[in-house]
Formats: C-alpha cells, structure tokens, sequence
C-alpha cells in the first residue's frame, strides 16, 4: 500500500535476507556440535574427541605441575599479589561509575546483593583458594542452587563443580538457504557434566539408544543436561592455536618446568656417578688365548674388588658383593703392554648449576614472574615508585589482567542473584554492567606510598602554576588538569572549604606558627584592611610602631 507517497512492503525475515553461515565468536571454549542425533530422556551425547579430551588432559598436567616447587612458589607470588590479605578494607567492593545516574535505593539494593554473593561464595576466607584453583585449572564453575517454588529468595547456594566433569556445549541447528547452503537457524547453549569426567578411558564404550556406528566410534560421552543459567562459568580468557579449547596460565610453563626435571635428574645421576673415585686396572693379558685371558681378569677382579659397602638405611659397613656397578672399580684387559697397572680415576669435584638456573628463570618468565624474585638475595624495599623496576611494573599490569578475568565470576553471580531478587531484567542489567566495577584491595603499604607521592608531585606542580593562576590558567583548568577532580569530587570539595571556613585549625598554617595563632587570620596573603593582622616585622596599619603579637597577646 502507498502512503502519503512512501510505499509500504512486507519485509522479508532476517535469516531470509542475511542468514549466518558460521557460530559467533567462542570466547568460552564451548565444544560445538551439531543436533543430528540430539538428547534423550536420561541424557545428552556429545562427540569427546579433539578438544575436550585435550582439555581433561590439561588439567591433569595443570595440577600435577603445580605441585613442583619452583611452580608453587610463582603461584604463591601471583595470588598474593592479586589477593592481598588487608585488614583495613574488604576483599573486593563493588564501586559505581560516576557518570551512572542510579537513584540510592537501587544502588544500596545491588550493593547488598553484591554482599549477598560474596557470603555465598565465602569469598572473604577462601578468596585465595578460589583464585589458585582458577589459575591452575583455567576455569571455574559453579552450579546455582535455587528454591524452584519460590525464586524470588535468590541463590540458595553455591556448589563448586569439577572441571573435569563439566564441559560447555553450544548446539547448532542448520538448515538449507535457497543457495544450498547451510546456515545456522538457532543455538543453544548448555552444560554437560558428567559425573565420571570426560576420561579417555571412557571412550568406546557402548551407548544405550544409539546405532551401532556412533557406539563404536569411540569418541562419545553421556552425561546431564544443565541450563546454561544454572552454571557459573569462569575460563581462563586463554586458548589454544585453534581457538576452540581452554587453556590455562600454566600451559607456557609445561615444556619449561619438564626440562628443568630432566636437567635436575641428569645432574644427580653425574653427581652420583662421578662423586667417588675408581681405580682403573690395566692387565697384561700377554699372549694368553681369549677364554683364558677373561678367565684370568675375572681371577684379578675377585682378588682386588672391594667388598666392603656402605648401607645407607642401616649405617653400618657391610661385606656384600650387591653393590652399585657404577661405583666398581674398572678392569681393562692389554696386550703388549710394559706390564700391569693401577691408575686412579678422580671424582668430580665441582659441577656448575647453570643450566638449571637458566631453565629456572626460563619457568618463571613463562609465568611472567620478575626475575629479581628468583634471586634470594636481592631484598624487598618498598619506595618511591622510581626505584621499582619495569618487570615489577609489567607483573602488576598482568596482574590487572587476570583480576579483569576473574572478576566475570562477579558479574555472573551477581547478575543471577538480582534478576532473581526482581532488582532488573535482563535488558536492565546489560546496561547497570557497564556501570559497575568491582575493586580489588591493594597492598597498603604501596599503595599508601604510591598515592602520597602522586600527591607531593601534585602540589609541587600547583604551587608553580598558582602564579600564573588568573593569566594563563583558570581554577576550573587546575582542578581539572592538574589536580584531576570530577565535577562531584569539585563540588563536594568546595562544600567542604565553605564550612570549614571559621574553623581556624582548618585554615593554611605558616611554619612555626600554630593553628589557633596564624597572622592575617589564618590566610597567608591576606591584606591587613580586610581584617587580617600583618606579620612580625612588618608596620601596622593603625601606627608607626611594628607589631608584635606576642606582646598583644599579653594585653
């Protein structure tokens, strides 16, 4: 139909004119497979080869590297970094963006509910437990507990799931586009766990309900459907050159960690080898035929071979030939030859550890660790900022990053609970997300040193440009620019100065004066006809003579 001049159509359905060809970014290494056989009442199929049987083996290679020493002393020093233990603040709050125009009341409502989780989550206690175990595994899932008949109570419970037995799956439906291609009609996200885990011994085993081709194809696993709200998922952000498995922080770590294993037992077997010195005995076999020159060389072994061992569990000397060979002394049969001899061969008395230092600095590169923390005898001062190094620098901005990561087990949790609550919807909560971030707490003792030297510059700065201040600078541009003031941080900072006005402890203060005795009343610069009193030394107004305060004060 035509009105006033524009023509009006049916518009055709959006798959129709634009259909997707490929799924949207995995940004959580969810394992994509096709409905072609779909769920059954007691179950859901998913092919476990690839990916997922990469991402079990991971994990195990994730925990059983993490128990090695040098490993679990560059845990230590990342999650005491991300999670400092301070009793002056929380472990994390939740803070507001400033520009995010939100009535008190509902900021007071997802600030309870933020604590809500955080007691859900134990958080306070356990927050570096939780952290280690996300950094080690590259992942973390937890399953939501709710009261079915009433939601409105919000998150009953939190259950920490194995990584091993969960794995994110994302559906995806095809269908056939009028150019006999396939595009995608619709996904469907969920969790599959199973309780078992995702093992490769599992595999091949045969499945009820289904043909004996996908039985025997030996990549197929059985296990629960979960709804993807009912799981709270946190991956690592890391993957693999496919793009398609998760990884986690200590993958850089593994083949680095396995040579220095290999480099520290070759050292103890040379050392072992090489510790204790051997006699070499040449014999002069002369012209014996074979079988009696071997004869008379064991004769010689047995004659001059030391029986006598050490027993390390006992600590006595025992007469036992069961001794290690490498410990034997050597017998080296000659002909003509100026005769028998005995020759020492010495032990090793020193080895170098280089080689190992270099595959142990090469570990804790991998983990982005500074250098300076392997060597023990390089102490820990805490200064200026100018005296920290750049590693240190760039090992808190990889600390930033993993606290970004980790802070989507925030956002989840948090946006489960207040839907549940009734505080937003879903189109609400997408916008209050960017509104809100959560703080880590901080070292003080840096963080203090930091923020009063950022401070001293600060004032350093303002008192050279306060003489220019009217000329080529307005107050507006110095609260701004130098002193970075927000509009409310101004506003709340001019109130302030207003009602401290006749406060006289609050006023600028000259060295050697105390507060209560300030010239000019309390205001440094202040002419002496806008009711301020000159300086020492200087005329008074009312006469010739120059004014003493002390001696008013005794008047």
């Amino acid at each position: 139909m035509e009105l006033f001049g524009l023509k009006i159509t049916k518009v055709e359905k959006a798959e129709d004119i634009s259909a997707a060809l490929v799924p949207p970014s995995n940004n959580d290494g969810a394992q994509d497979t096709a409905s072609s056989f779909g769920g059954l009442n007691y179950g859901v199929y998913m092919d476990t080869s690839g990916s997922v049987e990469s991402e079990f083996n991971s994990i195990q290679t994730y925990r059983q590297i993490a128990q090695y020493p040098e490993i679990d002393v560059a845990i230590q020093d990342i999650v005491n970094e991300a999670i400092p233990h301070e009793t002056a603040s929380k472990q994390i709050e939740i803070m507001f963006n400033e520009d995010a125009d939100y009535s008190d009341q509902l900021k007071d409502s997802i600030t309870e509910e933020f604590d809500r989780v955080m007691e859900l989550l134990n958080y306070g206690n356990i927050s570096s437990d939780i952290f280690r175990q996300w950094y080690v595994d590259g992942r973390l899932s937890y399953q939501i507990l709710v009261d079915k008949e009433n939601l409105s109570r919000g998150i009953i419970e939190l259950r920490q799931l194995d990584p091993l037995k969960i794995r994110k799956v994302r559906e995806i439906n095809t269908k056939k586009t009028p150019q006999g291609v396939d595009a995608i009609e619709a996904i469907e996200e969920y969790f599959l766990y199973n309780n078992s885990g995702f093992a490769t011994q599992n595999k091949g085993a045969s499945m009820a309900g289904m043909s004996p081709a996908q039985g025997s194809s030996g990549g197929v696993q059985t296990g629960i459907k979960l709804s993807a709200d009912s799981v709270i998922f946190v991956p690592s952000g890391l993957f693999d050159t496919s793009g398609t498995t998760v990884i986690g922080h200590l993958q850089k770590a593994t083949r680095p960690i396995n040579q220095l294993r290999m480099m520290e037992d070759a050292m103890v077997i040379t050392r072992i080898a090489r510790a204790p010195e051997r006699r070499l005995f040449y014999i002069d076999v002369g012209s014996l035929p074979k079988a009696k020159a071997e004869q008379y060389v064991k004769d010689i072994m047995n004659q001059y071979r030391n029986k006598m061992v050490y027993n390390a569990s006992t600590g006595a000397i025992e007469d036992t030939k069961k001794y290690m060979s490498m410990l034997e002394d050597i017998f080296i049969p000659q002909r003509e030859s100026k005769g028998t001899k005995v020759e020492t061969l010495p032990g090793m008395t020193a080895q170098s550890i280089d080689d190992t230092e270099y595959f142990k600095e090469r570990v804790y590169q991998a983990l982005n660790i500074p250098i300076s923390r392997l060597q023990q005898d390089s102490g820990f001062s805490i200064g200026r900022s100018t005296e920290v190094s750049r590693d240190e620098v760039k090992f808190q901005k990889f600390i930033d990053k993993l606290r970004r990561k980790f802070g989507k087990l925030f956002y989840d949790t948090l946006r489960t609970q207040l839907i549940l609550k009734g505080v937003c919807n879903n189109i609400e909560w997408e916008e209050i997300r960017q509104n809100i971030t959560f703080q880590f707490q901080k070292d003080n003792a840096f963080a203090e040193l930091k923020d009063m030297e950022i401070l001293q510059a600060k004032l350093v700065t303002l008192q050279q440009v306060d003489q220019y201040l009217g000329k080529y600078f307005s107050k507006e541009y110095v609260f701004r620019h130098i002193l970075n003031l927000s509009d409310e941080e101004i506003n709340r900072m001019q109130e302030q100065i207003d009602s401290e006005k006749s406060d006289p402890t609050a006023q600028p203060t000259i060295p050697g004066m105390p507060p209560g005795g300030m010239p000019f009343g309390g205001v440094p610069g202040q002419d002496p006809s806008m009711g301020g009193q000159p300086p020492f030394g200087q005329p008074d107004p009312n006469g010739d003579e120059d004014f003493d305060p002390n001696a008013q004060q005794q008047q």
